[in-house]
């Protein structure tokens, strides 16, 4: 699975320590400086022990600081890092930034992905007798879409946007079913209360979260991290909004193919009844 050094630091970040978050924090500030720096003089800057440098970096999933430095000289030639908004910004900047902040998260995203993690979704969600959708607040937004697209296919899936009737729904659920669970975070006191009633019940569950060492992809069977960065006009979880979504249209591209046939079948009858609630063309 491919990573950038960026990415994993925000990966990580709300399960480190606070002398690992000061050695991310320095590296963020300024990346294409940090990644010159030796493991001594990233200690220093950050106000630690190069010992601390050490265990950081193998924290967030690298072997060793060189193997990291060396990552991080990579993203030097990238340019995927969100533009700051600033006030002199005429529209077309503004425009541009939001849009690169979009193509940012959606390539940050896909370095992370494993398809094998596909695969075990694809094959929970095919075998599954009734696939439920969950999220709250903006994650719902992500959840109606996989609802809205699955139902163009034969899995019988359920969602809606009410937390108390989505716990209700899990209540329902058992070992032949199957939950996707969204949340930006993956700290959300109501969506982990879903997770946890669905985990006590058997239900394999799919978590989409930009954070992959939170307490909800902790009761996942499989995990797929959306990553983005956040620039002060809006939050990093507006931009992984679009990759929590994609991830969901991957999903559901996927198990069309799987299903083959039957979900080509089940697609043309949706287009038809659709059709006909439209005015014709002239």
């Amino acid at each position: 699975m491919a990573k950038t050094a960026i990415s994993s630091i925000k990966m990580n970040y709300q399960q480190l320590n606070n002398t690992e978050q000061r050695i991310a924090d320095t590296i963020l500030a300024n990346p294409n400086a940090a990644h010159d720096f030796t493991i001594q003089q990233l200690a220093v800057v950050s106000g630690v022990s190069s010992a601390s440098v050490s265990r950081f970096v193998k924290h967030i999933g690298w072997e060793s600081y060189r193997e990291f430095s060396l990552a991080l000289a990579a993203n030097d030639n990238d340019e995927n890092f969100f533009g700051e908004i600033e006030d002199n910004d005429s529209t077309d900047d503004i425009i541009k930034k939001v849009f690169s902040g979009a193509d940012n998260a959606l390539n940050t995203t896909l370095e992370m992905l494993d398809p094998s993690d596909f695969d075990v979704a694809i094959d929970l969600i095919c075998n599954a007798k009734l696939v439920g959708l969950f999220g709250i607040g903006g994650s719902s937004l992500v959840a109606f879409n996989g609802y809205h697209k699955f139902l163009r296919t034969p899995i019988n899936v359920i969602q809606h946007p009410d937390y108390d009737i989505q716990l209700m729904q899990a209540v329902h659920m058992g070992q032949t079913d199957c939950a996707i669970v969204i949340s930006h975070s993956g700290r959300n006191h109501d969506t982990l209360a879903i997770a946890e009633k669905l985990k006590a019940n058997g239900v394999p569950i799919i978590v989409i979260t930009s954070f992959a060492s939170s307490p909800l992809a902790k009761l996942a069977d499989v995990c797929f991290v959306s990553l983005a960065e956040e620039v002060n006009f809006r939050s990093e979880s507006m931009s992984s909004l679009i990759a929590q979504i994609t991830i969901i249209d991957s999903l559901f591209t996927l198990v069309g193919f799987h299903l083959g046939q039957d979900s080509q079948d089940v697609l043309d009858n949706v287009r038809t009844a659709i059709e006909t609630t439209r005015v014709p063309n002239k």
